[in-house]
């Protein structure tokens, strides 16, 4: 089997705060890491749609839909979130189920002992991915002295002026950092390439307990390979199903969920974004416009070309202090705004890496639209504190993020410490995740 698609890697390689960081680690405990969702409307108290108040505590995402689709009888789309929450944390976020009929909202109970429901009440439509305003995050860094939340305030007092890189982080690219990859695959339509690095032993390392079930499949054994995948591992299950059938790799690849190939495709425009973002911030470039920008417009959302009249004037300074513009970046698609001179030859770079023909990419049919995202994002309402407890000493930040926006950016630029050596300390800690959910 042939295989020339470059394996890159799409995680962020640059900070955008000269400062060093703190070291240290997050996520020991459920309770070091609390998020809470920031409502872009409130319930208005009647229709089909009920919405609950969700806390849960060091559960996944997929967990807690599984508990909800076998509570309420319900199929998937039935099911409505604003945004996927982490598995390691206390987590509280509001979830739609599709129940026309009206009825009693009070006293709903989940049968999980680390899923509460914390409100219920009725509304008009389901909650639609996006449909936040934020997150409200507040993090203890352990294994650090607290007197370092002198250096974490001068940190993020630099964030605060000059945004936070609007990276897309790990949790977009996977435990084994290959979603990108595997949207490539779909791209360019290499279905037999697909099938090997989802369900067998791909290009990309894999934890050791997968191992032979991916070599099973790999020798064609689907059937028995499949009996080694838990209910968890939907993606797995539904290619080996179709394999086990006697469907081709092309049809086995499209019986993956269309939402799950949408998300490995998004992948794929996410990391030429965080290539395109680590050229400007090399270029230091990241808070500033030049010609060619497409600025874009915080309270809009929407862009606008600058222009050399602009850049000469000085009239855009003030708006990008105040936070009102930024430059931004490619969501790469097939109809989007395309921006002009050296912007538009970084971004076309960025696509390049990405080892897909332009050709490839605009007669597939699984090119998305096109769209804009902004090269950095505001952080408000920022609390910092040292502080120490029976687990030793910490440094505990808070602040506000708005919709899109990864915490684990902003704890990079603390923390500093995402060395070969630790990016391979995180791998593996995330394939032992993976390994605890499929047991």
């Amino acid at each position: 089997m042939t295989f020339d698609l470059p394996i890159t890697n799409p995680l962020p390689k640059r900070y955008s705060t000269a400062d060093a960081g703190i070291g240290g680690v997050i996520k020991q405990r459920n309770e070091d890491f609390i998020v809470d969702e920031l409502p872009l409307y409130d319930p208005s108290g009647d229709g089909e749609h009920l919405y609950l108040g969700i806390q849960k505590t060091g559960v996944a995402h997929g967990e807690l839909m599984s508990v909800l689709r076998r509570h309420f009888s319900v199929p998937p789309r039935a099911i409505g979130y604003a945004g996927m929450k982490d598995k390691h944390g206390v987590t509280r976020q509001a979830v739609s189920i599709h129940l026309p009929g009206g009825g009693d909202v009070d006293g709903v109970e989940l049968p999980h002992e680390r899923i509460a429901v914390m409100w219920a009440m009725r509304h008009r439509n389901k909650i639609r991915r996006g449909h936040l305003a934020g997150n409200r995050f507040s993090i203890r860094i352990r294994e650090v002295e607290a007197t370092k939340s002198l250096q974490v305030h001068r940190i993020l007092q630099q964030l605060e002026r000059i945004g936070v890189p609007a990276y897309f982080g790990t949790q977009r690219f996977g435990y084994r950092s290959n979603n990108h990859l595997l949207g490539a695959m779909l791209l360019s339509e290499r279905w037999e390439e697909f099938v090997h690095e989802v369900a067998g032993t791909g290009y990309t390392p894999f934890p050791e307990y997968q191992r032979e079930r991916r070599e099973l499949a790999d020798r064609g054994d689907f059937a028995t390979a499949l009996t080694q995948w838990s209910p968890a591992d939907r993606t797995e299950r539904q290619m080996l199903q179709a394999l086990r059938q006697g469907r081709n790799a092309k049809s086995a690849s499209l019986a993956v969920d269309r939402t799950v190939r949408a998300f490995f495709v998004n992948a794929f425009q996410s990391a030429i974004f965080n290539r395109v973002l680590d050229e400007r911030i090399d270029a230091d470039r990241m808070s500033s416009l030049m010609f060619g920008d497409l600025a874009w417009k915080h309270d809009t959302r929407n862009v606008f070309e600058v222009t050399e009249e602009e850049l000469a004037t000085g009239e855009l300074q003030p708006r990008l202090d105040r936070f009102e513009i930024s430059p931004s970046g490619p969501i790469w698609g097939n109809s989007r705004w395309t921006p002009m001179d050296a912007v538009a030859a970084t971004e076309q770079r960025a696509f390049d890496a990405m080892g897909i023909s332009t050709e490839e990419f605009v007669n597939s049919k699984a090119a998305p639209d096109g769209e804009r995202r902004p090269l950095r994002i505001p952080i408000t309402h920022v609390e910092v504190e040292g502080g120490v407890d029976e687990h030793g000493g910490y440094v505990r930040v808070a602040f506000d993020l708005p919709r899109g926006s990864y915490a684990t950016v902003v704890l990079r630029e603390l923390m500093k410490n995402d060395t070969d050596e630790q990016q391979a300390t995180d791998s593996q800690n995330a394939m032992q995740d993976e390994a605890a959910e499929s047991v």
